[in-house]
């Protein structure tokens, strides 16, 4: 049934207002929604939105990284428990599995009570809001920054650093901060910033350039480092995404041997790198070119 001509306008109106007008985000059932990530519409309005139940990532999945692991889980475990815990650094080398290592704890953790909120760089500004009423929930929350990274001039981190240490209103307990970044101070560091540094007496004074920069990277407690894999380990990764992938989809395929272990170090020669997420995308190749020729 058409609208009467008298009411079009209004409609028209309406049209436009909508796509205007800030959306509108429903209260975040906790209990059933594990992440959620945070959307803002200006610097007044914005909210958080419910994200679909991630891919299960088990910590056994995940090899070569025993030591990442350790120290993440152990520090993980004090935060479930209430005890004194640190915020988290993951950095290094691109594709490693920092950005997975997270995931693998969502999963174990989820379901005691943990949960997790996803900020972009952008949004940082927006975390007094963000995490207003968070204390109050029976839950603990990861704030999850993937990726994090400042360019020169960029004082979008004053806001991660008054939040992480060193505002007058305490940070809830329930609230720990995990980042990822390839930078290990997660700003661009160069030889100019250290023209204001001196010696005194045999001791080396930084220079304020390099002060500031390095002071937001202190703010983590934690700072767990990743390198690129060795061939042994990168080899090993193949072989057990391969085999994974091959469970998945419920295909005859060979068996892993040496010819395909020079095709993956190929692989990782071409992309500049040795990183689990290298290994993951040689495996799928591999699979998806065999499947087709058994196809044609």
């Amino acid at each position: 049934m058409s609208a009467p001509d008298w009411a079009k306008p209004l409609l028209h109106l309406a049209d436009r207002l909508d796509a205007i007008l800030p959306p509108v985000y429903p209260d975040i059932d906790w209990a059933t929604t594990w992440a959620a990530s945070w959307h803002g519409f200006s610097d007044q309005h914005g909210g958080l939105e419910p994200l679909a139940k991630p891919s299960p990532y088990s910590f056994d999945d995940l090899l070569a990284m025993d030591r990442q692991k350790s120290a993440f889980r152990a520090n993980a475990q004090l935060f479930l428990k209430g005890w004194p815990f640190n915020h988290v650094l993951l950095w290094g080398a691109r594709g490693t599995g920092k950005s997975t290592l997270v995931r693998a704890l969502l999963t174990e953790l989820a379901p005691r009570g943990l949960r997790l909120i996803e900020v972009t760089k952008n949004e940082l500004h927006q975390l007094p809001r963000i995490v207003r009423g968070l204390a109050q929930q029976p839950y603990h929350f990861v704030l999850f920054c993937d990726d994090l990274s400042f360019e020169s001039g960029d004082t979008g981190y004053q806001a991660l650093k008054s939040v992480l240490e060193g505002s007058l209103a305490q940070m809830p307990e329930n609230l720990m901060v995990i980042a990822t970044s390839n930078r290990r101070h997660l700003v661009p560091e160069h030889g100019s910033d250290n023209a204001g540094s001196r010696w005194e007496d045999s001791e080396l004074h930084m220079s304020d350039a390099v002060e500031e920069k390095i002071a937001l990277a202190d703010r983590f407690g934690l700072a767990i480092s990743f390198y690129q894999y060795s061939a042994e380990d990168y080899l090993a990764i193949c072989k057990a995404a391969y085999h994974k992938i091959a469970e998945q989809i419920g295909q005859p395929l060979p068996a892993f041997d040496d010819r395909m272990s020079v095709e993956a170090q190929r692989f990782a020669t071409q992309r500049g790198g040795r990183g689990g997420r290298i290994a993951h995308q040689f495996a799928r190749d591999w699979i998806g070119r065999y499947l087709a020729e058994q196809l044609i």
